[in-house]
């Protein structure tokens, strides 16, 4: 299987997803400037996905410190004593007791994650996938189904806008204003749910502890950590603290996410096309000829996963839009003008057109005729 090509033409999304349906095994090299990652694939699930080019803050030895899981006096002499013995870190520091080997385990889990959705942020770059053996070493993750990577990247996408409105800053401090309801066996998950990751983040807040602080200490991740605060930011149960001498935030202003806001745009087109393609519906599903409707569209749960993949897609560019001229355009058009769809995105799926009425109220823009 021969695979290679830029990212502007063939998402990462749409890389994953075929690897994953392919089950193929081998090693993906992604590559934008002076980053580089790889990615292992065994059967078509993620092992492995580490930055070659990873800063010293994102190394393991890092991470475990700032989430003040073991001390600087612990890493230094655990790394003395790998450069001695040639142990791995994670050997190391369990057998000195400096913390379990679970705790090791979760914490490079989180790593892997972090490292992969981090590659949606990516406006640019190369791909190549090699078949090859892949052989799962000592520290490795839990393996990941291409197909969960790519649906939790499509989560992150849509709920972002949302809680960027109220978490829009990394030097953030939030304050305790009221107690946590008793749980009642609630899950979490959704929007302004108050679950687990809710908790967990509640319990850690202090006195000058940032955003940043936050992110390191829960574990949880960027995404989970400022879902988390945004619930409770929402729920009233805590409030958001600027900084000493910072100004109140202006529309638009999105320090801490505003990585994320130029390739929502590219992330969504993906999932998007993944959804509208022959890998997420069905190869049995036949086309209408007297009904002339598309093969992709004959089926019902088709439809739904594209019109849902075409909303997401169409709504984060109407953000990144907002974002980048501070309005929204008159016409969704404007979006393929502006460079954040293609001409083919902009269509509608087959008998799904109250999405679009939906959009349009919420967004109070005037839409083009169905395509």
């Amino acid at each position: 299987m021969s695979l290679q090509g830029t990212l502007k033409d063939f998402g990462i999304g749409d890389i994953l997803q075929l690897i994953g349906q392919q089950q193929k095994t081998g090693t993906l090299h992604v590559r934008a400037k002076d980053q580089e990652v790889r990615i292992g694939f065994n059967d078509g699930h993620i092992i492995k996905a580490e930055s070659v080019t990873r800063k010293r803050k994102e190394l393991i030895g890092a991470m475990l410190v700032r989430s003040e899981l073991i001390t600087e006096t612990q890493l230094e002499a655990a790394l003395e004593t790998q450069r001695r013995t040639l142990k791995r870190l994670g050997d190391v520091l369990v057998s000195s007791q400096a913390l379990t080997a679970e705790r090791f385990q979760a914490m490079m889990q989180l790593q892997a994650t972090e490292t992969l959705y981090r590659l949606f942020t990516w406006k640019s770059g190369t791909y190549e996938f090699i078949q090859e053996p892949v052989e799962p070493d000592a520290e490795a993750i839990h393996p990941l189904r291409a197909e969960t990577v790519l649906m939790e990247g499509f989560r992150m996408v849509d709920e972002w806008p949302v809680i960027r409105q109220k978490i829009h800053r990394d030097d953030l401090v939030f304050e305790r204003i009221k107690a946590l309801p008793q749980p009642r066996g609630e899950e979490g998950g959704e929007l302004g749910a108050i679950g687990p990751s809710e908790r967990r983040i509640y319990d850690e807040l202090s006195p000058g502890r940032d955003l940043r602080k936050l992110v390191d200490i829960s574990c949880l991740g960027e995404f989970e950590t400022c879902k988390a605060l945004y619930n409770l930011v929402k729920g009233e149960y805590v409030r958001p603290i600027l900084p000493e001498g910072a100004p109140a935030p202006a529309p638009g202003d999105q320090r801490l996410l505003a990585r994320v806001a130029g390739p929502l745009g590219r992330l969504v087109a993906t999932v998007g096309v993944l959804a509208a393609v022959v890998l997420v519906v069905p190869r049995a599903v036949r086309p209408d000829p007297e009904a002339g409707v598309p093969a992709v569209l004959a089926d019902s749960a088709a439809q739904r996963h594209v019109s849902q993949a075409q909303r997401v897609r169409i709504e984060a560019a109407l953000e990144v839009f907002r974002l980048e001229r501070g309005e929204l355009p008159e016409r969704l058009d404007s979006l393929v003008q502006a460079g954040l769809l293609k001409p083919g995105e902009l269509k509608y799926p087959w008998r799904e057109e109250y999405y679009y009425r939906r959009l349009a109220a919420r967004q109070f823009i005037l839409l083009p005729p169905l395509r």
